[in-house]
């Protein structure tokens, strides 16, 4: 039963930001698709699966994860949550550096692992997506000075 609730809470989450997001509109054109494909496109493929979720076979025994793992998803929701507000402000590089740190030492990789990950991904993707893909990527304070 737990399932069919979840679902149909996704559902209504995935229908909700569908209407929310078709509205969104930017005052110029800076991409073909505009800032509105990517939000409806993730949230219709999260109302599919919200439906195949209360379509499916219902479980009788659902079990819970175990507390540390609570704990760990709990974290790594709260580090996403972050690096959402950070996005802005810090910008792609720093802030994407900033949030794969923690994730990678959750997974049991060194301080060497994860910074090396971290500023990696956070230059190599900037440098994909904004540089050879154009899809405009906040840059931050400290980087505005820098590129000019």
């Amino acid at each position: 039963m737990s399932e069919r609730i979840l679902g149909g809470l996704l559902l209504f989450i995935s229908i909700a930001g569908i209407w929310i997001a078709r509205s969104f509109e930017a005052p110029f054109s800076y991409e073909p698709v505009g800032p509105r494909a990517f939000p409806i496109l993730i949230l219709a493929l999260l109302g599919i699966s919200a439906i195949a979720l209360m379509l499916g076979k219902a479980s009788h025994n659902t079990e819970w994860a175990p507390p540390p793992v609570l704990k760990r998803i709990g974290a790594l929701f709260l580090i996403v949550l972050i690096y959402a507000f950070l996005f802005d402000k810090l910008g792609f590089i720093l802030a994407t550096a900033l949030m794969v740190i923690p994730v990678a030492r959750f997974f049991s990789g060194s301080w060497k692992q994860a910074v090396a990950g971290g500023v990696g991904l956070g230059v190599g993707l900037f440098i994909l997506f904004d540089r050879l893909l154009d899809v405009a990527l906040p840059t931050g304070l400290w980087l505005n000075k820098l590129l000019g």
